[in-house]
């Protein structure tokens, strides 16, 4: 990239020398055809970016269109920066941001186009299409990525070694853990030194907090209900807890990043790992003769008759409605969901769930943990995150479960913390009831 900027530095100077001398007309010809032609897109460092590449290589080859892309972090670091550079005017052509809550803080009707007239939005699911929409009817993102589950991963050799079952209560889900930590490797990877991480076990739960609950979103968004006080939603807390009560996580978890966590996992000496399923192309890149030695299963609740999936619908990307290219910008989501775009993405992917495309067929040599994933989509045992049902999500989570997860707040303390930032963020957003 960088031998691709200095080469570009060195064109623009060399188009800008002949302009002077042919005339500036010339000059800002060259200049503006070089630009319209361009796209820039931010998008999180943590993310996969090879079957997105796949598609913006295509868009090049048969559309003309260049893309460059621009990183940042994840996590909330991410949120700020997407925050104060549309607050600046100084936001890429194209955001990769989440869908859901996190959203609306940005003021998508202010900042973003909106693709509803678009044609090719008909093939997109509505599940998606609710989840980066406001109440005008307007939509504001595609899809670009797979939808994921937030789940325990784990390692299938290391379960035939032990004798372990897949758990279908939160009861036999640490009576394994107990088993492992005997064995002698680490029963639940942490990888708390990036914050966000912390959040699965909590976020991941949301199933179970509807298994109990159906009306919980309603009542939340609505201020009739809250965390601390809502037995099912204070449990998610309550099992954050019990696996650093119960030492079953690695002693540097507070040190160990997120790349870590996956080396542990696919190498064995972590037997669990409590995450999003964008792991799995992680995994294929850096540990692919390892891939299909990891499975999944749902967040275990109480009951053995209650088991499925908490789903995150895709990330997306936004066009940038105050940026200079957006005709530009709507071509290429225009090509990134064609048939072919979505081909090449397709091919190019290691896939980490369905997509939230309609007539799309998943390959058959999906990881082993897609496959695990699979029947519970079929059979409708899947329910959406939180974020996904309610526009709230405070900003502070994932400090929150730092310090749930490593013994700094009891399970209480840290739904009372973030019942008060959840309410901060209310009264921001103007809903009824607060």
């Amino acid at each position: 990239m960088n031998k691709f900027k200095k080469f570009l530095s060195l064109f623009c100077v060399t188009v800008l020398l002949v302009g002077l001398l042919a005339g500036c007309g010339g000059a800002n010809s060259s200049s503006a055809s070089e630009e319209e032609d361009t796209v820039t897109v931010l998008i999180s460092n943590d993310s996969s970016r090879n079957a997105i590449e796949a598609v913006t290589d295509y868009i090049e080859e048969e559309h003309g269109i260049k893309t460059v892309f621009e990183t940042r972090p994840g996590g909330t670091e991410g949120d700020n920066i997407m925050k104060t550079r549309l607050a600046t005017g100084d936001m890429a052509d194209i955001a990769f941001y989440n869908s859901g809550s996190l959203l609306q803080a940005l003021n998508p009707a202010q900042n973003f186009v909106d693709l509803s007239k678009e044609p090719y939005m008909d093939k997109v699911l509505d599940t998606f299409k609710e989840t980066v929409s406001d109440d005008s009817g307007a939509i504001y993102g595609i899809p670009a990525t797979s939808v994921m589950v937030g789940a325990w991963f784990y390692n299938k050799k290391v379960y035939e070694e032990l004798g372990l079952e897949i758990p279908k209560t939160w009861d036999d889900l640490m009576e394994n853990n107990e088993k492992i930590k005997t064995a002698g490797k680490t029963a639940v990877i942490g990888s708390y030194k990036e914050t966000w991480t912390s959040q699965l076990i909590v976020l991941g739960d949301n199933y179970n907090v509807l298994a109990e609950d159906p009306t919980f979103p309603e009542e939340y968004t609505a201020n009739k209900a809250n965390l601390a006080t809502t037995p099912g939603a204070l449990r998610s807390f309550e099992k954050l807890q019990e696996v650093y009560d119960k030492g079953y996580m690695n002693d540097d978890f507070l040190a160990t990043t997120y790349d870590t966590g996956t080396k542990m996992l696919a190498e064995g000496t972590g037997v669990h790992y409590p995450m999003l399923s964008q792991v799995l192309p992680l995994l294929e890149t850096n540990y692919p003769d390892q891939l299909n030695d990891i499975g999944v299963f749902p967040q275990p609740g109480d009951s053995p008759d209650k088991n499925g999936f908490t789903a995150w619908m895709p990330h997306a990307f936004y066009l940038n409605k105050n940026g200079e290219k957006v005709e530009t910008a709507k071509k290429w989501a225009e090509a990134f969901l064609s048939d072919e775009g979505v081909k090449r993405f397709v091919d190019a992917a290691t896939l980490d769930g369905p997509l939230a495309v309609e007539g799309v067929d998943l390959p058959e040599d999906v990881p082993q943990a897609v496959k695990d994933m699979l029947p519970y989509f079929e059979e409708g045992n899947t329910a959406p995150a939180l974020e996904f049902l309610s526009p709230l999500k405070g900003p502070n989570l994932e400090q929150i479960t730092t310090e749930v997860g490593s013994g700094g707040k009891t399970a209480e303390e840290g739904a009372k913390l973030y019942d008060q930032d959840v309410e901060k963020q209310a009264k921001q957003l103007g809903l009824e009831g607060w």
